[in-house]
């Protein structure tokens, strides 16, 4: 599966509500991963809205970072995570769940199931995965 596909997959499991955005993440990459679906889950259960406020980073940020962690088995995963962080806010305008869903007013920068597709695809490009 590309990185453009699993992007794809991420963004109807976040626009069917089956997932939050770190549960729509993670569950994407679930045939690289050494955890099941259920723990995986369980997991990222916490990073809904901005880690449950709203006020903390976007999950689908941190649902890549833990992939990335997992996939790499942790080696360079702080590196990996600021570009991560980095490539995430050039395509969605911010990081922090609030400003994206802008609910201190104006428009949105980026709805939940695309911050999950740009999230999926800056780890794709992060990591150098196959698009």
């Amino acid at each position: 599966m590309t990185i453009t596909e699993r992007a794809d997959q991420g963004y109807q499991l976040k626009t069917n509500g089956i997932c939050n955005c770190a549960q729509a993440v993670i569950n994407t990459f679930q045939d690289k991963l050494n955890i099941d679906n259920i723990v995986s889950s369980q997991i990222a259960s916490g990073f809904a809205a901005g880690m449950g406020g709203m006020e903390g980073t976007c999950g689908a940020i941190i649902g890549a970072v833990i992939v990335a962690g997992l996939l790499t088995q942790g080696k360079s995963t702080p590196r990996i995570a600021r570009d991560i962080v980095n490539n995430f806010k050039q395509k969605s305008g911010a990081t922090i769940c609030k400003d994206l869903k802008a609910m201190t007013g104006g428009k949105p920068l980026c709805e939940c199931p695309q911050c999950v597709h740009n999230a999926i695809t800056a780890l794709g490009e992060c990591l150098e995965l196959e698009s």
